[in-house]
């Protein structure tokens, strides 16, 4: 059965930080075939909210927004200064999707990418209660916004707090708010979950948003992902919402750095985002 989806590339597959200049890559995207691109908000002060809206409009393209959370950004620290940071990007993150269009941003908000740490349970147990209360929170500034949260599990080389769809659903079920709700991205499924399409069903109709790359980060259909088990698992949550790429380029050696990808992964980040859309269509289509 096909599946109702649309598809976008984040601009992170080019460049970093998302600013002005970023939107000459929409008609590229556009004529690609895409549907949507991924905004990733690293500094909102770079971006003309009325330029990108002209842009996206001008080629077409949806919106998807898109958080990035560096240390400074951290709703689990000891110091609550950490929260008031992140609350403030996050005011700022959904007041750029909501003029934009867009109806949620997405990531791992409830901790810092890269705290990973064996800690006592104690500890765990503080931190987690930390993320519960200040992504309730979150979700009342995003209701202000008519806005929803895409919250992110990651591998548990980048985070300590949430690595599989149970445990995303754990933290979904103890905020216990509307507007949380999930993301779910390939990358890190590859290498916590024992089963992708289990992990959907988890998460069910709380996923408003998919991210996917090949096992490597690499281009889609190049590697050892379980398409096939991605193919049951949104069908069987009747998923129909966008199927994103999103992957990054070495050349950028801030952000290289920080996703640890120390080499090329494929010969042209073009040829990525032109073949991955060719090979997701051929099988959201199968």
């Amino acid at each position: 059965m096909a599946l109702n989806v649309k598809f976008a590339v984040s601009t992170w597959l080019w460049t970093s930080p998302f600013n002005n200049e970023t939107v000459r890559l929409f008609p590229k995207i556009k004529s690609y075939g895409y549907d949507a691109v991924e905004i990733p908000v690293e500094d909102p002060s770079l971006i003309d909210i009325d330029l990108v809206k002209k842009a996206l409009a001008d080629n077409g393209l949806s919106p998807i927004i898109c958080g990035a959370f560096g240390t400074s950004r951290d709703l689990t620290h000891d110091d609550p200064s950490f929260h008031k940071t992140c609350f403030d990007y996050l005011d700022s993150c959904f007041e750029i999707s909501s003029q934009l269009g867009a109806k949620f941003v997405a990531g791992p908000m409830y901790s810092a990418v890269g705290k990973a740490r064996l800690v006592s349970p104690e500890q765990k147990k503080i931190e987690w209660n930390r993320a519960v209360t200040n992504l309730r929170k979150v979700c009342h500034r995003a209701a202000e916004f008519g806005q929803e949260i895409a919250i992110e599990t990651l591998n548990r080389f980048e985070t300590d707090l949430i690595n599989t769809a149970e445990e995303l659903m754990q933290l979904i079920t103890d905020i216990n708010e509307p507007q949380a709700k999930a993301i779910l991205d390939g990358f890190h499924m590859n290498i916590e979950e024992p089963s992708i399409e289990a992990a959907i069903r988890r998460v069910g109709d709380k996923l408003i948003h998919v991210q996917v790359s090949e096992n490597y980060r690499g281009t889609p259909g190049t590697g050892q992902t379980n398409w096939a088990a991605w193919k049951r698992g949104l069908e069987a949550v009747n998923y129909q919402g966008v199927i994103s790429i999103e992957s990054f380029t070495p050349e950028i050696k801030e952000l290289a750095g920080a996703v640890c990808i120390w080499k090329p992964l494929v010969p042209s980040q073009d040829g990525f985002a032109k073949e991955g859309l060719e090979f997701l269509r051929k099988w959201a289509a199968e």
